[in-house]
């Protein structure tokens, strides 16, 4: 493995990191609104799924008494 000069690793850091396209303002708030969303949508799925067989072994089971 060659050792690079950290003088040239830094360059070369610096080179990639000014490839990079840094998504707008808008873009990241749209972005993050979306996932807040999605999580709510998840976690309302999952707790009616969780509801549903919570009920459906417990009528069962015969504990729906």
């Amino acid at each position: 493995m060659a050792k690079t000069n950290p003088l040239q690793f830094v360059q070369e850091v610096r080179s990639e990191a000014s490839k990079v396209t840094w998504p707008t303002r808008r873009e990241t708030i749209v972005t993050t609104i979306m996932v807040f969303i999605m999580v709510v949508v998840a976690a309302v799925f999952f707790f009616v799924a969780d509801q549903l067989l919570s009920t459906g072994v417990s009528l069962l089971l015969g504990l729906g008494d």
